[in-house]
């Protein structure tokens, strides 16, 4: 049982630098060791996810120790289960679709060498035991990903790569002071449901500790996008567009809002947090981004752009439900980020094929786009609702969780949080709107015979964008059972 939480991680890494190592010049070959190799890591973390939750109690696996105080060790909790089950499930897909957008790319087998790889890191973050195995994998998430952000390697992609190795880098400096003072002023640095902090040492050091957990949030902070922490994100969209999906629906950006997660509710605790000044900074800067990342998207016409920073928004959904600091409010953020990751790495997909098929990237370019591509945009047309938040779909059960967590916290100043999530509601309605309404219903000038040569991709690429969206409004019909587990998780800490 130990072990088998480590097998996904160890054997993804392991294929990874094979195929980087190997270079099969064959197609059919390199394709079936990468989704091979996806599948089975895929199948590993659900078998680790299925054990653990079968457990009473889930083992630790220690694959390194260093003293009686530290060592990289594993152990899937009910955090753990959601994070892993989200990135287990959609990495097959995303994989699925990248072997054919990729097929025209060049240097195939470095992309997905280091694909795979952060597959495996990915769930590294996810299973940690304790904030050194966090901060360790979280490093090797920004190394591994970092090849795939300047893949072109021409000059956008490698301005991107230092933007995004800079701000990567220094926000982890950050958080890292954070997890020296949770060792000197804590029990353990063992994730534990209510914090760690030692009372008896905290007393008379609370300012210290609350400016430390501040300085903490904002270093994990800069992969989940936090103003004014995010300008790295919209620049990363020069990459191929499966790796902004990965970017902003699976990998680094919910790492960073998971990190977040735990530093709260398992380092420092949200009782020793909650109605301080510390609180109601972080909270601000929550909902300061949910309000800039709207309104920067809805003034953004370039597509990856525009889903950039409606990602810096989103984001910030789950940072504000997170920071409202009651159990309900971990509830309401984690529901949003299993309905924000699926919707959002359909749309990334969908932005994909639209370039790639059409060559058009700005969405004023889009005019009659619709009925050339009716299953593209078709899923994103039902990801866009999703993500505004109409009803039943999921967007609107992840604002409806956080909402209601926001007023059982009982905190005035979460009434601010509400108010930006009606104003970025409305602000995403018209900049999500303006792009599947202009390909449907064209108003302006339509080139016929452009038009004419444009057309879905192939099913390698439509087939995950249709299961994308069909499982999306499938999970969201089927929230109840999901916010009960979510809530169990919560409340039972599994």
């Amino acid at each position: 049982m130990q072990w088998l939480q480590a097998l996904p991680i160890l054997i993804s890494v392991a294929l990874g630098i094979g195929l980087t190592i190997l270079q099969p010049g064959e197609r059919k070959a390199r394709n079936a060791y990468i989704m091979g190799s996806v599948l089975l890591t895929a199948g590993l973390s659900f078998a680790a996810i299925i054990a653990a939750g079968l457990a009473d109690t889930a083992p630790a696996c220690t694959l390194v120790r260093f003293s009686s105080e530290f060592s990289i060790s594993l152990r899937i909790d009910g955090c753990s289960m959601v994070y892993g089950a989200i990135v287990s499930a959609l990495w097959p897909l995303i994989t699925l679709y990248s072997l054919d957008y990729m097929s025209h790319e060049g240097h195939e087998s470095r992309f997905f060498g280091f694909w795979i790889a952060s597959f495996g890191v990915v769930l590294g973050i996810a299973f940690a035991e304790d904030f050194l195995t966090l901060y360790l994998f979280y490093e090797l998430l920004t190394l591994a990903t970092l090849p795939l952000v300047m893949h072109f390697m021409d000059e956008k992609a490698r301005y991107a790569g230092r933007k995004y190795l800079v701000y990567s880098l220094s926000g982890a400096a950050f958080a890292f002071i954070g997890i020296v003072f949770l060792l000197r002023y804590g029990t353990t640095l063992d994730f534990t449901y209510g914090g760690v902090l030692d009372l008896a040492k905290t007393v008379g050091n609370e300012t210290t500790l609350w400016a430390v957990f501040v300085l903490a949030f904002f270093g994990f902070g800069v992969k989940a996008a936090v103003f004014p922490f995010g300008g790295w994100l919209p620049d990363a969209s020069v990459a191929p567009t499966p790796v902004s999906a990965l970017l902003h629906a699976v990998a680094v950006v919910k790492a960073g809002a998971f990190a977040v997660l735990r530093l709260i509710y398992f380092g420092f605790g949200a009782d020793f947090l909650r109605g301080s000044w510390a609180q109601y900074a972080v909270m601000t800067a929550a909902i300061l981004t949910i309000i800039y990342g709207a309104a920067r998207a809805l003034r953004t016409p370039h597509l990856k752009r525009r889903l950039a920073f409606s990602t810096v928004s989103n984001l910030s959904y789950i940072l504000f439900s997170l920071t409202l600091m009651v159990p309900a409010g971990l509830v309401g953020a984690l529901t949003h980020m299993v309905y924000h990751a699926a919707v959002k790495i359909t749309m990334f997909c969908c932005a994909g094929s639209i370039i790639q098929k059409s060559g058009r990237e700005y969405i004023y370019e889009f005019e009659g786009l619709g009925r050339r591509m009716p299953v593209v945009f078709g899923a994103f047309t039902v990801s866009a609702f999703a993500l505004i938040g109409v009803p039943p779909l999921g967007g609107f059960v992840g604002k409806w969780m956080i909402c209601t967590a926001a007023v059982l916290s009982e905190d005035p100043w979460a009434y601010f949080g509400i108010g930006a999530l009606i104003l970025s509601t409305l602000l995403t309605t018209l900049y999500m709107m303006t792009i599947f309404v202009r390909a449907w219903f064209p108003v302006g000038a339509v080139d016929h015979e452009a038009l004419s040569k444009v057309h879905d991709p192939g099913p390698a690429m439509t087939v995950p964008l249709v299961v994308l969206a069909v499982a999306g409004v499938v999970l969201a019909l089927f929230s109840a059972p999901l916010i009960e587990f979510l809530q169990a998780v919560v409340l039972n800490t599994l």
